[in-house]
């Protein structure tokens, strides 16, 4: 049953926020206009807690979430937060739930089933079995919502959310890439990965054992919207090479900068909806590595007016 909403008397929610990273529920829950009480934030990293209480120095820390049972709230009206998704991608070797960090979702659902919040949000990778999405949609009690933050967004970011309220697409805004740059407005989005390339041929060969992993360019052709950012920086980057064009040894044969380049830490932000500096109190490399782990923004403020 969808929980009951006024709008307009409706006290200010206490927000519990798990995994909380720099806050991006923060940010959300003002952005969107929901008044906030009292937000606890469960988080471990020393980096993204000095960016969330830089930027709010309200919210109350609790540390980690496998701590919970010591913790002593009252009043807790929503529970948010995305679980770590290692186990479910590539790098994590698909252990899914064998995966410790993974295994914290569990830890989630026995935190809303303690404190019986009105409302819970939790966030996910798209996972690539429908058997892990299931073990969450039992667990939640809703099925999951497939939404591709591109549509409020300059990047590809497709994620499952899963509330207790009705979930819809967002309207397409209609931004791009170049609307986030600070420069090179023209540039085309791209990623570089590893790839085994017969030099040869110059085709693939993936199950070839004698052909070494080269650096490889891939440009994008199409839609204007970045990949999708990740902690790893050249995942997702910018070429003034024509587009769908696939180059091999790419920080051998291509100078970055000039063929090339990484997001800067604000494009990132801008990537991610979140304010130009939010991230600024650590150093780039931590930024790069919280923003892409974090929530895109916008995405999170269409699904908290939801409730309305």
């Amino acid at each position: 049953m969808k929980p009951e909403w006024n709008w307009m008397i409706q006290k200010p929610l206490n927000a519990l926020s798990l995994f909380d990273g720099m806050a991006c529920g923060r940010v959300a829950l003002e952005r969107a206009g929901i008044p906030v009480g009292k937000y606890y934030a469960s988080e471990i990293d020393k980096h993204c807690i000095k960016v969330a209480q830089s930027n709010y120095d309200d919210i109350i820390q609790l540390g980690d979430v496998k701590n919970w049972r010591e913790w002593d709230l009252a009043d807790i009206d929503i529970i948010m937060g995305g679980s770590p998704c290692q186990g479910f991608a590539n790098q994590g070797k698909h252990l899914n739930f064998d995966d410790p960090r993974s295994k914290l979702f569990f830890d989630f659902v026995d935190i809303i089933n303690h404190y019986k919040p009105k409302y819970f949000l939790l966030e996910n990778v798209l996972m690539s079995r429908k058997a892990w999405t299931k073990v969450i949609d039992d667990n939640m009690g809703v099925e999951g919502v497939l939404i591709n933050s591109k549509l409020v967004s300059a990047h590809e970011r497709k994620r499952m959310y899963w509330a207790n309220w009705e979930l819809s697409q967002p309207k397409d805004r209609g931004i791009t890439l170049s609307d986030v740059l600070e420069k090179d407005k023209t540039w085309t989005a791209s990623y570089i990965t590893g790839r085994k390339i017969n030099p040869l041929t110059g085709k693939r060969e993936d199950n070839n054992p004698d052909v070494p992993y080269t650096q490889s360019l891939h440009v994008k052709d199409g839609e204007d919207k970045a990949y999708c950012l990740t902690t790893v920086q050249k995942d997702s980057i910018i070429s003034n090479k024509p587009p769908k064009a696939r180059i091999a040894n790419a920080f051998v044969d291509l100078e970055q900068g000039i063929d090339w380049r990484y997001f800067t830490a604000v494009e990132a932000e801008r990537l991610q909806t979140l304010p130009d500096g939010y991230t600024a109190s650590v150093s780039d490399n931590q930024r790069f590595k919280m923003l892409g782990n974090g929530w895109n923004v916008d995405t999170i403020v269409h699904i908290l007016e939801e409730m309305k």
